[in-house]
């Protein structure tokens, strides 16, 4: 399987036009989108260790559907001062006057190099870009990019690929084909074959560990970039397949088999959170029937143990059993 970095796309706009001195008016955007559980806070994970390697302020905007803040445990700790997360619903509707809010205030106490910004795995990417075009927060940001995570066994599962993922995949400016290490080498590029149809024309880059080269994502040289047009493109408003977002406790101590099944038998969309195990503390991650137990990368605060947030389309829910 090969990258398409030189198809034509959206990412055209990223080539050098001039010198144009950079400036904190012109501050590159990331928008990380993708349906849930695709991989996208690690590579978010991934963007900050290489900003603090190369000496670059990056801000982050997490927004979680679900209000437990795993991903602040996740993150925050790394992100410092500039991580802010949002939480109950999606900056793409629900919350966009607080992330128009909260992104003008990034801007003007953290002074950031880069701006990034990971939606919930139910927002659209398109939709969430078209806020960096409200003031104030046009007067400052730069080129605006959405990169679409896209998780390669859900696609050769065929699983969840109507609504909510074809909307977030067609809109994409760059997909990340990830978790390649999920699926046979002979079906990858099937794979890549299947995504590219809902979004011709897209570059793809395929990733495992949704680990993709800060280059790949953030222009070298922003300051070179020519200024993004006044005008938003036209776009009809969209409207959002019903999830939910459910809380299940866990009782320390359960045997890593017994926790599985358990979330396994919620058939959610996603499970996350963090779990004290009969053999150690284990951060879920439970994508469709897959559910993995690891090592956590960082110590979560005391209150998040033993609590999943589970998230379904909104069939109604049972209460959750331990």
């Amino acid at each position: 399987m090969t990258s398409q970095d030189n198809s034509p796309s959206s990412l055209e706009r990223r080539k050098p036009a001039g010198d144009v001195p950079v400036t904190g008016n012109n501050v590159p955007a990331l928008v990380v989108s993708g349906f849930l559980g695709v991989g996208k806070t690690t590579l978010v994970r991934h963007l900050l260790e290489e900003a603090q390697a190369q000496g670059m302020r990056i801000a982050v905007v997490s927004n979680e559907f679900g209000e437990l803040g795993i991903d602040q445990a996740l993150l925050g700790n790394q992100a410092g001062p500039g991580y802010v997360e949002l939480e109950g619903g999606c900056v793409c509707c629900k919350l966009s006057d607080e992330f128009v809010t909260t992104l003008q205030r990034i801007h003007e106490e953290v002074h950031p190099d880069r701006i990034v910004v990971e939606t919930s795995g139910v927002a659209l990417p398109f939709d969430t870009l078209l806020n960096f075009w409200r003031e104030p927060v046009s007067e400052w940001v730069g080129e605006c990019l959405s990169a679409v995570v896209v998780n390669a066994e859900q696609v050769a599962e065929g699983r969840d690929l109507k609504g909510t993922f074809e909307q977030q995949v067609s809109s994409a400016d760059l997909l990340i084909l990830n978790k390649l290490d999920l699926v046979p080498s002979d079906r990858r590029d099937q794979i890549q074959e299947r995504v590219q149809g809902l979004a011709p024309g897209t570059p793809v880059v395929p990733a495992v560990q949704a680990r993709v080269s800060t280059s790949v994502l953030f222009p070298p040289d922003p300051g070179s970039l020519p200024k993004r047009a006044a005008r938003p493109p036209a776009h009809e408003p969209h409207t959002h397949e019903a999830f939910e977002a459910e809380e299940c406790v866990i009782e320390s101590g359960i045997a890593p088999e017994t926790l599985v099944r358990t979330i396994q038998a919620r058939q959610a969309l996603r499970a996350k959170g963090f779990v004290q195990t009969s053999e150690g503390l284990r951060l879920v991650q439970g994508v469709g029937p897959r559910v993995d137990l690891v090592a956590p990368p960082v110590n979560p605060p005391e209150h998040l143990l033993g609590r999943l947030v589970l998230i379904r389309r909104n069939h109604g829910a049972a209460p959750c059993d331990k």
